[in-house]
């Protein structure tokens, strides 16, 4: 059925582990490639199963190797890929396939897909997508039984480098942030597992004022001090409480600020796959929530893993998938035809609900009175750059936070490491704040010498200035218009 498997490219760069690896070192092993591309919602989903499978069969002669083929232009630099592999914790080697050498012999078609070798170095199967968990523990199981009936398994332990941990001294990984009306700050500490509640005691001081969740991983309501979360990410603050987009567990979560409390609101912990659900929320399952906003009375969600915005209605204590087919595309039209990628920003702003569209790297906005999808930037999955000027001329790279005030959009262009601003009178586009090579930024034109922005997760404006989720420096910068600040968090 198929052929023997392709050895791995000299001009590939290897992450992870101590030294390049062949074919013909991992000889006697059952070899799994994942063919992933770090932007993808797909492929963060399946590293759960990478790493269960790891578990699994942890004392037998399995290797699993990510092969990463990237979508976006930024995806291809090695710095922003080794800190994607932090992020997530990934613990097994990584081949860096700029040039789809593997892609292309291998003839993948889509992320993530999998390649198994035998431990003979023979293609033993093909595969693509989420859930397919039972499906290859089977086919490994199969091919290490029959590699050890024909004693050619290799017992021979191969060394991986585990990434060195990189996190602040605060913060890791921080994804968004979010005000209420007095000027408190939280923020979502993601990779801690963790909400911060801040006071600002000016432009470039916070002060910890209390800690929503433990730090350990987990799902578990209760008291600040015991609640656990897993990479949170949205958080809004509505009526006493603020509500969490408690990502990875498939969830959210609502936190009493008086009380001290959290309570699931709707999630159990697993991913679902039901594009079409209205009900309790309690029953509900839900996929990658990954932004909040709410007007009071509704709080809708950017729930990235089926391409949609949900919607719950916070008084009928109901939830409903308000807008998009679940297709990931970039289609306008009534709230059941519309298409989105990946959408991960919400801002609310009257009756528009604006939305950073990541995978199709868009700016687009629901029309709440009249139930309608419109695209302001943004062309399709393979259209992205760094274009300033008309909207219909701009163009964005897998954009993840957007934030408003009066005329004005404000977003955090995530993979063009910069924040940009569209005038929705003048319908232009502008760039703020954007690094430039070798670690510095570029302000109005001018260089700086200082530490620019680093995949820029989430935008706030308030009082005249811009709050940022500067997520893998672990950082919140403060932008004055003129210069770039970090924001010092210290507790009381």
């Amino acid at each position: 059925m198929y052929g023997r498997a392709v050895e791995f490219p000299d001009s590939g760069t290897w992450l992870n582990v101590d030294e390049p690896l062949s074919m013909e070192k991992l000889k006697g092993k059952v070899v799994l490639l994942d063919f992933w591309t770090y932007c993808c919602i797909n492929c963060i989903h399946v590293i759960a199963d990478l790493k269960w499978l790891e578990g699994k069969f942890s004392d037998k002669p399995l290797v699993v190797v990510g092969v990463h083929s990237a979508k976006f232009e930024n995806e291809r630099q090695e710095r922003n890929i080794q800190a994607a592999i932090q992020r997530y914790g990934i613990t097994h080697p990584v081949f860096v396939d700029n040039e789809y050498h593997l892609w292309d012999r291998y003839a993948i078609r889509a992320w993530p897909s999998f390649v198994l070798i035998g431990p003979d170095g023979k293609i033993l199967s093909k595969t693509s997508g989420e859930g397919k968990r039972d499906y290859l523990s089977n086919e490994i199981t199969r091919a290490l039984e029959d590699g050890e009936s024909r004693g050619i398994l290799s017992r021979e332990k191969l060394e991986v480098k585990s990434p060195v941990y990189s996190g602040g001294p605060m913060l890791s990984y921080p994804g968004k942030i979010s005000f209420d009306s007095d000027g408190t700050l939280f923020i979502s500490d993601s990779n801690n597992n963790r909400i911060l509640i801040t006071r600002l005691d000016d432009k470039l001081n916070a002060a910890i004022t209390d800690i929503i969740g433990s730090g350990s991983p987990g799902m578990s309501d209760g008291g600040f001090e015991k609640a656990t979360f897993n990479k949170p990410q949205g958080i809004v603050y509505s009526g006493g409480h603020l509500y969490i987009a408690d990502t990875e567990n498939h969830a959210i979560r609502k936190a009493s600020i008086e009380e001290r409390t959290v309570t699931t609101v709707s999630g159990d912990g697993l991913q679902g796959h039901n594009w079409n659900y209205s009900g309790e929320p309690s029953r509900a399952r839900l996929n990658s929530p990954w932004d909040l906003q709410s007007d009071g009375v509704h709080l809708y969600i950017a729930m990235a893993g089926t391409h949609q915005i949900w919607r719950l209605n916070m008084r009928s204590n109901t939830i409903e998938a308000f807008a998009g087919n679940s297709l990931e595309n970039i289609i306008d039209g009534s709230l059941r035809e519309a298409s989105f990628a990946q959408p991960s920003g919400l801002f609310l702003s009257g009756r528009r609900l604006y939305v950073a569209d990541s995978e199709v790297s868009a700016i687009r906005f629901i029309d709440l009175d009249r139930g309608t999808v419109h695209t302001l930037a943004g062309n399709g999955l393979f259209s992205f750059g760094h274009v300033d000027g008309s909207l219909s001329h701009a163009l964005f790279q897998h954009p993840l936070g957007i934030h408003g005030e009066g005329d004005f959009l404000y977003v955090a262009d995530t993979y063009n490491h910069a924040i940009r601003r569209v005038s929705l009178e003048a319908r232009r586009v502008e760039t703020l704040l954007r690094t430039a090579g070798g670690g510095t930024c570029r302000i109005d034109g001018s260089e700086c010498s200082f530490l620019g922005l680093f995949e820029p997760n989430d935008v706030k404006y308030r009082d005249g200035l811009l709050y940022i989720a500067d997520t893998n420096n672990h950082l919140i910068r403060v932008f004055d218009g003129k210069e770039l600040h970090d924001l010092s968090i210290t507790y009381v």
